[in-house]
């Protein structure tokens, strides 16, 4: 049973590791983004696509932008202002999140107005229908009117107003609630004598591609929902659009009739236009080349109102970071369908989204995120338990068949497909699984990945200290045997680079210790070839998984903390203690004997005599 122990664990633990340097190659940790941008100054994205009722030539312009009043942004989470012209939020920071650990980094800054670094805003307006003009109609660079004394805050709106001297006034009422959400409410009043028909329009633009962290884990882009289908677009993809013959410009449109939204996902922060849920929209992706502006538009139906009426169309916008309660609650109680899947949950989201919901709520419970992981360990450890002991238990079957294989292998002779053929045989009449001493690690490997995308993808682990030096459980460890764990007066390399990969910290190390403990629950390999593979593998898994999120490390300390302790009961539940300490000797000793071995002079040939 122990060389089938061995075979099964050294099985696994190559499959894992196989696993794990694919991962580690393809979704390595992130680095500093080098700044790869070429940013648009003095230019204001416009409305490119004019009413249905129109006949105007679609166009994508680039104006200057002049200098406007502005009114003051001061909720419990963010901090900015909105500009009169055009009405437009574009300077917005949030007041909980900070760049760096530091405590003294500057808060983190979403929006931006044009001329900015890349700039990055809202804009919305009306596009004219019949009987209007685009003169007609409040757009991007609209002069609106306001209470200059006014201050959005959450129960305080403000109200903006313009008149286009045809008889037409429009106001438009900017409220925001304690969170991230900005709700738009334009309203037109058609005192002009005549019919109009015109169409509500909300645009987010981006000038110049983004900082990005350039890796396969997390979504960066277009993110959109559709009719209940969800679509993520790389920025490299807007560029490759096809040039749309309505819009003039590389676009994508897309119809929707019952509910959607449209905008832009950085790894922890998002901006999202949300039109009326059950009504009929357009959203639009698209890029204007010349001024290398990547915008993401939704236009409401056509709305006609006739002499003496009214008007209204309301549009929502989130800005702000991507907090599970916070959306969640937007899905569940605002009616926002689908807004949770704007975190990206990747392709294991059956996994991940239950995954993150116990992790959160037993972070509310204890107050530490580390604290949390460990739990959910324990809690995941106790669900696949049967599996551990159905493995267990074959394997020990495994050992009462020794004789008769033995049996069957003299019976087989060199026949090997007979002989193959009546172990299969025998393990069906026993009810004998072979394989079933590698189900509990195999499974591990989904739930690691699982894990790994929640700690690496959700905000709530940006930043969020377990114990001592361990500030922050989405980055690596940051401690180093380079200053032997900060007692030397010198830094530790900087983490991400080749010498942090080398001389791991505190929690890589432990992971190497509570593998190779979890190794000598049985005797070593008899074949030299997997003793070897045996006695490296903890240390490789080691390096390999020192410079992952600290957080995920100590998911990984923890879990083989507790199958060593599990094998250990069980196996001593079926009356086989395990002998660490003389599997320990013994692994010395085989291996003392084999260099003796290989060190000993080869005995002489016989030399051939005369008969």
């Amino acid at each position: 049973m122990e060389e089938q122990n061995n075979k099964n664990l050294i099985l696994a633990m190559v499959l894992s590791a196989a696993v794990m340097l694919v991962w580690f190659i393809f979704f390595p940790p992130p680095e500093p983004p080098a700044q790869t941008a070429t940013t648009q100054t003095g230019t204001e994205a416009v409305a490119t696509a004019p009413a249905e009722a129109t006949t105007t030539q679609p166009q994508a312009e680039a104006t200057p932008v002049p200098e406007a009043p502005r009114l003051a942004i001061d909720t419990p989470k963010l901090a900015g202002s909105l500009s009169l012209r055009g009405g437009r939020i574009d300077d917005l920071s949030l007041k909980t999140y900070r760049q760096e650990l530091a405590p003294d980094s500057p808060i983190v800054r979403l929006l931006s107005p044009v001329g900015e670094e890349l700039s990055y805003y809202s804009v919305f307006g009306w596009l004219p229908g019949t009987g209007l003009e685009a003169a007609d109609v409040p757009d991007a660079n609209t002069a609106w009117t306001a209470d200059a004394a006014a201050t959005l805050a959450p129960g305080k709106p403000v109200t903006l107003r313009w008149e286009n001297g045809k008889g037409l006034t429009f106001l438009r009422e900017v409220s925001v609630d304690e969170d991230f959400m900005f709700t738009v409410t334009d309203t037109v009043q058609n005192g002009s004598g005549a019919a109009v028909s015109l169409q509500p329009y909300g645009i987010v633009a981006r000038h110049g591609l983004p900082k990005l962290q350039n890796i396969f884990v997390v979504h960066e882009g277009a993110i959109q929902r559709t009719d209940g289908e969800l679509t993520e677009t790389d920025y490299a993809d807007i560029t490759e659009f096809e040039v749309d013959q309505r819009e003039g410009l590389p676009a994508e449109v897309s119809e929707a009739t019952t509910d959607g939204w449209i905008g832009f996902t950085d790894h922890y922060w998002m901006t999202t236009l949300v039109p009326e849920q059950g009504k009929p929209f357009k959203s639009v992706l698209k890029y204007v080349p010349a001024a290398g502006i990547y915008q993401a538009e939704v236009r409401q139906p056509v709305l006609s109102v006739d002499p003496g009426a009214t008007a209204t169309s309301t549009m929502r916008f989130f800005a702000g970071a991507k907090e599970w309660a916070t959306i969640r609650a937007y899905e569940n109680e605002s009616g926002i369908p689908g807004f949770l899947d704007s975190i990206d949950w990747g392709w294991f989201y059956f996994l991940t989204k239950p995954i993150f919901a116990v992790l959160h709520w037993l972070n509310l419970h204890i107050g530490n995120m580390g604290l949390a992981i460990i739990a959910l360990t324990f809690i995941l450890k106790f669900l696949v338990l049967p599996l551990a002991y159905k493995s267990y238990v074959s394997m020990a079957r495994m050992k009462e068949l020794q004789p008769e294989m033995e049996a069957l292998k003299e019976r087989a002779g060199d026949d090997r497909q007979k002989m193959q053929r009546e172990m299969m045989q025998l393990y069906k009449d026993k009810k004998v699984n072979p394989a079933a001493g590698c189900l509990p690690i195999l499974i591990q490997i989904p739930i690691f990945f699982a894990l790994y995308k929640v700690i690496f993808v959700t905000i709530e682990l940006r930043h969020a200290p377990f114990f001592g030096w361990l500030k922050d459980l989405s980055a690596p460890d940051p401690s180093s045997l380079y200053n032997f764990f900060g007692l030397l007066p010198w830094d530790a390399p900087a983490t991400g680079t080749v010498l942090h990969l080398i001389f791991i910290g505190v929690l890589p190390i432990l992971l190497g210790i509570t593998m190779w403990l979890q190794q000598k629950l049985n005797p070593a390999p008899t074949d030299p070839v997997q003793a070897s593979i045996f006695a490296w593998m903890p240390w490789v898994f080691m390096f390999m998984l020192g410079g992952f999120a600290s957080g995920l490390v100590v998911y990984w300390i923890t879990n083989n903390t507790i199958t060593f302790i599990q094998q250990y009961l069980i196996m001593w539940s079926h009356g086989k203690r395990p002998d660490i300490f003389g599997n320990i000797r013994s692994a010395k000793a085989a291996k003392a004997e084999a260099k003796a071995k290989a060190a000993a002079p080869a005995a002489p040939a016989p030399k051939k005599g005369k008969k």
